[in-house]
């Protein structure tokens, strides 16, 4: 098997927070591999094929990236902001485990700047401390694990940054979210709202957590909820580096 199969971040939405890395394997590729949009966000060029696919298909889309690889492809599986973080890299992983006879593929993972930490320097230093991250999807995992991991995550007292909050499939889910950390008595929380940052659309949105609502938050909304110790100085908003 002559080919090689990259997994790479493509970074929160600036071409300037594309890593050279990155910049590099794409510029190399014959082909990338991913979720429609992301795709979208790569060039097109002569010698180069472009494979888009539904954000449902993970694993079919791992398989084929594999087996383009195998042809002697030089291929790029492509993730926004990190592919390790609840992206791309796991699902190749996983694919690659269920077929052995491509486990001999030269396979490569460049990291990217993820939304959480695009969000956090935006908003000045929100995760300075312990922090989680937690997907609020549950497409692949059960809601009440994902309750669970927020319960524990309030009562140890991390900050958390919270991703794919709200779609329009299941619009109740940071609902009940809000909800959960309201019960904790968290209501004095800062919860810090970073839509679409890098981009054009970018908004950044910082309330207590009882004013906090639903709405606020998208599939485009990267959710930060800041520990008991995290103020604000100013415009911006951090955690002290000390544990009290």
């Amino acid at each position: 098997m002559t080919g090689t199969l990259t997994i790479a971040g493509l970074g929160p939405g600036d071409l300037a927070l594309v890593t050279p890395e990155v910049s590099a394997a794409l510029a190399d590729a014959t082909d990338i591999v991913g979720y429609a949009p992301y795709v979208a966000r790569v060039p097109v060029r002569a010698g180069l094929t472009l494979h888009a696919s539904d954000n449902r298909v993970e694993l079919l889309r791992a398989g084929e990236a594999l087996r383009l690889a195998s042809e002697g492809r030089r291929v790029v599986v492509v993730s926004s902001g990190d592919p390790g973080v609840f992206a791309m890299a796991s699902a190749v992983f996983e694919a690659l485990e269920a077929s052995p006879q491509w486990q001999g593929l030269p396979i490569r993972v460049l990291p990217g700047v993820t939304a959480m930490l695009a969000a956090a320097a935006r908003i000045g230093a929100p995760l300075g401390h312990d922090f989680c991250a937690i997907n609020l999807s549950d497409n692949l995992k059960p809601w009440p694990m994902i309750e669970r991991r927020l319960r524990l995550a309030v009562e140890a007292d991390f900050a958390i940054a919270l991703y794919n909050p709200r779609s329009v499939s299941r619009p109740e889910g940071f609902g009940r979210v809000l909800e959960i950390l309201g019960e904790a008595g968290r209501d004095d929380r800062l919860v810090m709202f970073a839509r679409a940052v890098s981009t054009p659309e970018e908004r950044i949105e910082t309330v207590m957590l009882r004013e906090a609502r639903p709405e606020m938050a998208d599939m485009r909304t990267l959710v930060i909820v800041g520990n008991s110790a995290t103020r604000r100085v100013g415009r911006w908003v951090y955690a002290p580096r000390q544990a009290r």
